[in-house]
């Protein structure tokens, strides 16, 4: 992950648009966000997926960058006053605590839109259409996927939360886009149908083990080891895993999830150690 995530801050540093290019100061805060670090997870699954099905992990690059932008787009406005209003993201202030609200959902906005335009130059190879990649991105953020998640988190936010409500949420605020970013790797690595549907089960489990692995870490780490907020969703009244199911429950759940995505690629014809470690790291880390 290390290696990977080298290449990735490095690619993403050459490829955002310069600091000093106008508008000098949305760039800046754009590559403020982009740029923080972090574990760079969805990237790697996107590179890690491509390998699995055999192929050279530079197919799959742009897409895991485009992939990546995207996910801090979500971040930014995550952070937001108007959603979850926190102080504190990979261990920094916020983008709007560091420059402003209006900056930032602005910065939000380009990161989506480059997102886009990054995948624009990069058609899918044979049996899938040119705009597959595009569209397997397009679907997993809109409001059937990420935003519907976000949509459905706000409007259960302080009240009793049900198994189906926190699993909706889960799955498509999380989980569809790591599920999204395993299956641009497949497909950007011309992935037969039986190898697809083998990374789509793991992604689809290992989206759901990590944000279930997210709640426990909320509730059980501090803020110093997270680098952000800690204890926030009890605050904040946010349906969870641990609020409906309790945490002993959910580690097991977590575990039996990562499990069954590492079952899943039994069989296919690359190297698939790397997403084998990736989802029990999922369920292990400690940030």
């Amino acid at each position: 992950m290390n290696e990977k995530q080298r290449l990735i801050n490095l690619e993403l540093a050459a490829r955002l648009p310069p600091d000093d290019s106008r508008p000098a100061v949305l760039h800046a805060a754009m590559r403020y966000s982009a740029l923080a670090g972090g574990k760079r997870l969805r990237p790697i699954l996107t590179i890690a997926a491509a390998e699995a099905v055999g192929a050279s992990p530079h197919v799959a690059l742009v897409p895991a960058l485009a992939v990546e932008i995207l996910h801090t787009y979500t971040l930014i406005h995550d952070d937001l006053p108007c959603m979850d209003d926190d102080d504190l993201r990979r261990g920094r202030p916020t983008l709007h605590k560091a420059y402003d609200e209006a900056t930032a959902l602005l910065a939000g906005d380009a990161l989506l839109t480059l997102a886009f335009e990054w995948l624009a130059g990069v058609q899918a190879p044979p049996p899938y259409a040119a705009n597959q990649l595009s569209i397997e991105l397009a679907t997993a953020a809109g409001s059937r996927g990420v935003i519907g998640g976000q949509m459905e988190d706000i409007a259960n936010t302080g009240k009793s939360a049900s198994e189906s409500v926190v699993e909706y949420i889960h799955s498509h605020k999380t989980g569809l886009l790591i599920l999204a970013a395993v299956r641009m790797g497949a497909i950007s690595a011309g992935a037969d149908k039986r190898t697809l549907a083998a990374v789509t089960a793991y992604g689809t489990n290992a989206g759901l083990a990590f944000q279930i692995a997210d709640d426990i870490l909320n509730a059980t780490s501090s803020p110093e080891q997270l680098g952000k907020p800690a204890g926030s969703d009890r605050t904040q009244g946010k349906t969870t895993w641990i609020s409906v199911h309790g945490l002993e429950a959910s580690r097991r759940e977590a575990k039996r999830l990562a499990d069954q995505a590492i079952d899943s690629l039994k069989g296919l014809p690359g190297q698939t150690d790397p997403l084998r470690a990736i989802a029990r790291h999922m369920v292990e880390r400690s940030r």
